[in-house]
């Protein structure tokens, strides 16, 4: 008895889900087979994600003599032919699920990421790692390709939904010729140019790995796309710094250029080749301290303000985004607003210290006496030449950035950082490394950003270092679980507990000022 095929298409919110799903039924008709979908939507557009259902049946109409098969609505556990994803673990919650076996379906996924809420509410690093959810795929699944289809969006200027139905048409699941599928996608407009592009992309892959008889390795281990040219690191740096190094390093390079000029990226180089000195006892390819350092200390430097904000907000790489989010076709107008709501402590980092104390000590007083923090709220036209203007002239300050009175401070912090990780390198490697670990609490912004440099000089000051408390030979212990507890929740409950079970003094309690509501019930009128 011949049986539907059954797919499922999985996307995330805005991705083109459904697009994909009216092209698959409009690619069956054109080619005279009988095809039904079922969409299940999510939740708001880019937020959640959207399921849609189609069974086709392999027999085209003129085979049938005037009958109709009956088509599912609904997909049945470990009887789906094609599960294809845009996201990785999307892929994993639907195998979860029990609709995939590893007798009859054919899994279609992309490898890369949207990470969920409760993954960006983590205060350390809550990704979910990917060999397990490629293992998952492997295990459940007849076939499988996983592949990079930002990386194919990208490179032909299409959405995802284009890459996905090349990919299908390339896996030879569906009794279509490659014809059908060009005939539907085709159009005079550059958004269907660019559609036959990305189709084009995922066909030739996925064709080349069918043809492979090792292609499961080739598929699961993806080799890292090669750096662009503006992210390899100049060759009198790289000279300096062992090969392990020179990829994190050059793209931490690159983002420092263009943070604040090549001035910056040298003494982010010249700071490395401090700890790199430090480990003169390691061997020439391996350095754990440094390499741990060349993240966390670029982000740092790195940190972001009001100028920073302006530049990124007014790059035409932004505005491109933007356009391809909300679909936006050649005459449309769009309008991009962007709200702004510098407060005193924004303003304050662009000053000199003795300005920005007496702007400081002004806000505190109005805050003492009842009243709320100043903030100037902004609404920007970025679409507009006077917004774009202003965005740019606030981003062109840069050159003022290094008089500021938080580029002094966060200077003068990420100095203390360091010297604390060469000096407890010196003595001793795990102690160094957990130091630079500790650059993972550095994140954020506003108070965020405050607690996290906080918590990691009362760990420098406290439990290493000459007034520490801690033995000389626990304090690498010591550090890496007060890192890990500093990282679990925000109040710093575990923190303080860890800080005292090591031997080192709680955080000091931070003043705050009592303000009194009056009960507008109790008012007299």
């Amino acid at each position: 008895m011949t049986q539907p095929i059954s797919i499922l298409l999985c996307a995330l919110g805005g991705e083109g889900g459904g697009v994909l799903a009216d092209w698959l039924v409009d690619v069956a008709r054109h080619a005279g087979y009988p095809a039904q979908a079922t969409s299940i939507p999510g939740v708001a557009q880019r937020t959640g994600a959207t399921t849609y259902y189609l069974e086709i049946y392999p027999l085209p109409h003129n085979q049938l003599q005037g009958r109709l098969p009956v088509l599912g609505l609904n997909p049945l556990p470990g009887r789906l032919d094609a599960l294809v994803s845009s996201e990785l673990l999307e892929t994993a919650r639907q195998i979860g699920n029990g609709l995939a076996s590893n007798d009859r379906t054919l899994v279609i996924s992309a490898s890369s990421r949207a990470l969920t809420t409760a993954e960006k509410m983590t205060m350390g690093d809550g990704r979910r790692p990917e060999g397990p959810l490629l293992d998952v795929v492997a295990a459940h699944s007849l076939r499988h390709h996983v592949m990079d289809m930002a990386r194919l969006c990208q490179e032909s200027g299409t959405m995802v939904s284009a890459v996905m139905l090349g990919a299908m048409a390339g896996s030879g699941l569906l009794p279509f010729d490659r014809a059908h599928y060009e005939a539907v996608l085709a159009g005079p407009s550059a958004s269907a140019k660019a559609s036959l592009r990305g189709f084009a992309l995922a066909f030739d892959l996925v064709t080349r790995q069918r043809e492979q008889a090792q292609y499961v390795e080739h598929v699961m281990k993806p080799p890292a796309p090669a750096p662009t040219a503006s992210a390899v690191l100049p060759a009198d740096v790289a000279a300096r710094f062992p090969a392990s190094l020179h990829a994190l390093m050059g793209l931490a390079h690159q983002r420092l250029v263009e943070y604040q000029g090549p001035a910056y990226a040298r003494l982010y180089v010249q700071r490395l080749e401090r700890l790199q000195d430090a480990e003169s006892n390691a061997s020439d390819n391996h350095r754990p301290v440094t390499l741990e350092t060349t993240r966390w200390l670029a982000l740092w430097m790195a940190f972001d303000d009001i100028i920073r904000v302006a530049d990124l907000k007014s790059r035409a790489s932004r505005w491109d985004r933007v356009t391809q989010e909300v679909k936006a076709k050649e005459g449309d107008v769009l309008k991009v607003y962007d709200h702004f709501k510098p407060g005193v402590p924004e303003l304050a980092a662009l000053l000199p210290q003795s300005l920005a104390n007496r702007l400081l000590r002004w806000d505190r007083n109005r805050v003492a006496h009842g009243q709320a923090p100043w903030s100037m709220p902004l609404k920007v036209a970025r679409h507009a030449l006077w917004g774009m203007a202003s965005l740019r002239l606030l981003a062109s300050l840069r050159v003022l950035r290094p008089f500021g009175s938080r580029y002094a401070t966060e200077q003068a912090l990420i100095e203390e950082w360091l010297g604390g990780i060469e000096a407890a390198t010196r003595l001793s490697t795990e102690l160094g490394l957990e130091l630079a670990r500790c650059g993972q609490l550095i994140k954020g912004y506003g108070s965020t950003n405050e607690r996290g440099k906080d918590n990691l000089l009362h760990i420098l000051r406290h439990v290493c270092g000459p007034a520490s408390a801690v033995a000389v030979a626990e304090q690498a212990q010591a550090v890496a679980r007060i890192r890990q507890a500093a990282l679990q929740d925000e109040a710093g409950q575990a923190l303080d507990q860890a800080l005292l079970q090591h031997g080192a003094p709680a955080r000091p309690v931070k003043e705050q000022p009592v303000l009194w509501m009056k009960n507008p019930r109790l008012q007299k009128t």
